[in-house]
């Protein structure tokens, strides 16, 4: 079948790409886990890797043996109905199993599913293989930021690679693109893969607005730290306040100040903070912040999404001012990968867009990312919005 095909080579470059990422680390940086946020790559290695045993092999293969019977406590995240497992800030603690033992699980994983798609035409299981793909792409996203951050705060700031180009330039001046008042359609409309959040069409109302069509840049968010930005409630939620001087916060997450100039560490080491790119690593309270100074404002998503055909996206993943709650009738998939979206909206910001260090076909108009409004080791930025 083409379907089987086409899912078979998208499967096995998925596999092969996020070991292809790993690449560049020395076996010490594997284990690391920083903070809480922040898992040791091994893990996400090992952890995607559960997720095709576990949703597919154990289910669609008869007698299938797992290839350790420990591996799903340990690699298992947050899907509580799938049974006990490693409690999150202790994912840093295991020496054991080896990077070695994890690479041999993924062969053996990757060669039974391989052999999997090659015999059947269960299109139920081809659905759930398309989502342990797409799962994948989003660990190898976070394999980069967290790889960024193990490296970032080390004090020697070794660099990852000389390769990876994470601060493209803002190629466009900054204009505002005014969208009409009126009643648009939101959510995805394909049929190719989407996350369930993106589902069920809906409509809204929008009052006319004006969008920027370029991201905030470096050289604007070093004006806002100079003009004292940082020091005035006045721009600042009141859990952001608490937040930026309990945590010292006074720019963004990897700058440094280094004789009278900022640099930032990046995925190819320390290097002077260039003037037309994109500011990132940035928290929703900081872009929040930084439009109270302009007098301008974030976009909703729905903003974004009716707009983002007239600009350029996807090297900054950008924080808008909607809470991220379902869509009207959602609906929730049954057994645990229920767990998957819907157990997260609350007490989060959507993101849109996407990012430098999101995978080649994993990001669409209509992808709802998203996080609690204090986080910053992603490749976040911020585009403003003017009433009109």
């Amino acid at each position: 079948m083409i379907i089987t095909d086409n899912l078979l080579t998208l499967f096995l470059e998925t596999r092969s790409h996020s070991e292809e990422i790993c690449a560049p680390l020395e076996i010490e940086d594997y284990v690391i886990q920083p903070i809480v946020d922040v898992s040791p790559p091994k893990w996400h290695l090992g952890h995607a890797t559960w997720f095709f045993e576990e949703f597919i092999l154990v289910k669609y293969i008869k007698e299938y043996v797992r290839f350790h019977p420990d591996f799903a406590y340990v690699f298992n995240s947050y899907y509580e109905s799938m049974g006990k497992r490693v409690v999150r800030t202790d994912r840093g603690n295991l020496s054991r199993p080896t990077v070695s033992e994890i690479y041999d699980y993924r062969d053996y994983v990757t060669t039974h599913l391989q052999s999997l798609l090659e015999e059947s035409e269960n299109q139920e299981m081809f659905q759930l293989v398309e989502i342990g793909i797409h799962h994948e792409k989003q660990h190898q996203e976070l394999l980069l930021t967290d790889i960024k951050y193990i490296l970032g705060n080390n004090p020697l700031l070794p660099k990852y690679n000389d390769t990876f180009t994470e601060s493209p330039e803002v190629v466009n001046v900054s204009e505002y693109i005014t969208i009409k008042e009126g009643i648009y359609e939101i959510g995805y409309k394909g049929n190719d893969f989407c996350y369930d959040n993106e589902l069920g069409v809906h409509k809204v109302f929008l009052p006319e607005y004006a969008i920027a069509n370029a991201l905030v840049t470096n050289k604007e968010y070093i004006e806002f730290i100079n003009d004292g930005g940082y020091k005035n409630s006045l721009f600042w939620h009141a859990e952001a306040w608490d937040w930026i001087n309990a945590n010292h916060i006074n720019k963004p997450l990897y700058w440094h100040h280094i004789k009278d100039q900022y640099h930032q560490y990046t995925l190819r080491g320390l290097l002077p903070v260039a003037d037309n790119t994109a500011v990132t690593h940035i928290s929703y309270y900081e872009a929040y912040a930084y439009a109270q100074w302009k007098g301008e404002r974030l976009p909703t998503e729905f903003e974004w999404e009716v707009a983002q055909q007239f600009f350029d996206w996807g090297s900054r993943w950008e924080w808008t001012e909607s809470a991220y709650l379902p869509y009207p009738n959602y609906s929730k998939a049954s057994g645990a990968l229920g767990e998957y979206n819907g157990k997260f909206m609350v007490n989060q910001k959507v993101l849109r867009g996407g990012s430098v260090a999101t995978p080649n076909n994993h990001t669409r108009s209509t992808y709802r990312n998203f996080f609690h409004p204090e986080l910053r080791w992603q490749f976040t930025g911020l585009r403003l919005v003017k009433n009109k």
